[in-house]
């Protein structure tokens, strides 16, 4: 990969600070169009833009595009780039045509600084903020009233497979316990009922880690990666580059897999001892490993700690 002009990485107080944007702008930097499929602030649209590519933003939160389309107002008068409301799960309902393509395409998963940061928003486990958690308006419960209403067996799946919980069927028992008494309605329910099951010693990373799921089970985040990876995948042009950031274990382990499978030429059982498919595979992956943030950029945001970025080039 050839090297790439430094871009701006964002401003303290701009509704975006674009992660990993170094790596994403060598991975996409020849590309002419871009679907940018979680725009957020505009942050990473606003450096690709700068870069010279004419870009497609998405984003199901109207805030955050209306955010972007502020940030790059003439870029968008200049014909460079354009921002449509919708789900990057569901592209057509975004008014995107059925046959357009693109260079590039660009997935930065999980929940933009400013949705992190507004209190309003839910997605905190800071002291009074609402059990919201909906990344846009087609989210069909809130955190309160998804975990006020799931069974006990549904929301101990939800913990342990979402969140990673070792305790998650003691943890769902206990939410049960405590919705029957009164309905969960702020952070402060959610964080009693884990200190309840871990202990006094449980702190930020075991509420992040299980705020994280209920946040992924109320914007259905993973089975809408796995519907998306594929009709993404169809939206590229020859050689084009699909690129995904990732924050969850999960997230990463579907991209992983779609990308290895993706560029495998024999779909035959391992012990067949000949290759009878004919298959022949549809692109190659880009990133042996998954590309991290190196210790400057979690310095100055801590969010970057968890992210993983892969990428996939179709072929020619």
């Amino acid at each position: 990969m050839t090297p790439v002009r430094s871009a701006p990485a964002g401003r303290p107080g701009v509704y975006h600070v674009p992660v990993l944007l170094e790596p994403v702008l060598v991975l996409l930097g020849n590309a002419e169009t871009v679907l940018d499929c979680t725009l957020g602030g505009g942050g990473h649209s606003a450096a690709l833009v700068e870069h010279g590519a004419r870009v497609t933003g998405i984003d199901r939160d109207p805030r955050a595009l209306a955010a972007a389309r502020e940030r790059l107002g003439d870029a968008e008068r200049a014909g460079r780039f354009r921002a449509l409301l919708g789900n990057y799960a569901d592209l057509e309902t975004a008014g995107l045509a059925r046959v357009e393509q693109f260079d590039g395409i660009l997935l930065d998963l999980g929940v933009s600084s400013h949705q992190f940061d507004d209190p309003g928003r839910g997605f905190t486990f800071r002291e009074g903020a609402p059990l919201d958690m909906r990344m846009g308006d087609d989210a069909v419960l809130d955190a309160a009233g998804l975990l006020n209403s799931i069974d006990e067996v549904d929301l101990s799946a939800l913990l342990r497979n979402f969140a990673d919980e070792p305790r998650a069927a003691r943890m769902a028992r206990e939410i049960v316990r405590r919705r029957e008494r009164r309905a969960f309605a702020t952070a402060d329910d959610l964080v009693d009922a884990i200190r309840a099951v871990l202990g006094p010693r449980s702190g930020p990373p075991d509420f992040a880690r299980i705020f994280q799921g209920v946040r992924i089970a109320v914007n259905d985040e993973l089975a809408g990666l796995e519907r998306a990876l594929p009709a993404l995948r169809d939206r590229l042009t020859p050689e084009g580059v699909l690129a995904v950031i990732s924050y969850h274990s999960g997230e990463d382990r579907i991209v992983k897999h779609a990308f290895r499978d993706w560029s495998r030429a024999c779909t035959c059982p391992p012990r067949h001892p000949m290759c009878v498919c004919g298959g022949v595979a549809l692109g190659e992956v880009l990133t042996r490993r998954a590309i991290v943030a190196d210790s400057a950029e979690v310095h100055d945001n801590a969010r970057a700690r968890s992210a993983r970025l892969r990428a996939w080039r179709r072929g020619a």
